[in-house]
């Protein structure tokens, strides 16, 4: 149980450095307060242009990929063999660092972005086949997929799970399936009012050839 809380502190301070938010004080403004209302990337595309959605991005997935690797110098030596499981916390971590960050009072992004960078040091071949749904989806209707994505990496995860690609034994694999689990509905929670901007065909969609300068 401690190498779990430890994985999750060292994500969750990891998942405090707020990408989009960091441009936004660099264009004298607080990101929260436009558009969505979120510190994430599709808000910094559609605020402040494709450049600060590109940074935004690749901020986001960072943290994510050097929490997980510092869990991974953390535990090399004493648990080497739940290696993917405490990857899988650390992640954990990392999202809800982004999401409720303490140092802003609790308000964040959605993960989506730190979650990509989970998935790339987690188990590439999920990231593979998430990027080809998410392009596909996007650009058939140029809506943002994240919610489709995390369905097929949580299906995906659990299908090479159940093959053995994560050499864990039954109980810990199980554990790996759970956490998994709460990151997908977590993604669907702070997703709630899109999914309903959705349904009701009032989302806002993405037009990667326009951007707002700032």
């Amino acid at each position: 149980m401690t190498e779990r809380l430890i994985c999750l502190l060292v994500g969750y301070v990891f998942g405090l450095f707020q990408t989009s938010y960091i441009i936004g004080k660099m264009h004298k403004t607080d990101i929260r307060e436009h558009g969505s209302g979120n510190a994430g990337t599709t808000n910094a595309l559609r605020t402040f242009g494709k450049k600060a959605g590109a940074m935004t991005l690749l901020g986001d997935c960072l943290k994510c990929v050097l929490a997980i690797v510092a869990v991974r110098l953390i535990f090399r030596n004493s648990a080497a063999d739940v290696m993917p499981l405490l990857a899988i916390y650390a992640a954990a971590g990392c999202v809800l660092g982004h999401n409720f960050p303490i140092n802003l009072g609790f308000r964040g992004g959605k993960g989506i972005a730190a979650s990509v960078g989970f998935l790339i040091t987690f188990d590439w071949r999920i990231f593979v086949l998430c990027a080809i749904v998410f392009f596909v989806i996007f650009f058939l209707t140029h809506y943002v997929c994240s919610l489709s994505c995390y369905m097929v990496a949580l299906i995906a995860l659990i299908v090479r799970g159940e093959h053995g690609a994560y050499g864990m034994d039954r109980p810990h694999t199980l554990e790996m399936y759970g956490v998994m689990v709460f990151l997908t509905c977590l993604a669907f929670w702070r997703h709630r009012a899109n999914i309903v901007r959705l349904v009701r065909g009032e989302e806002n969609k993405v037009l990667v050839g326009k951007s707002k300068k700032g």
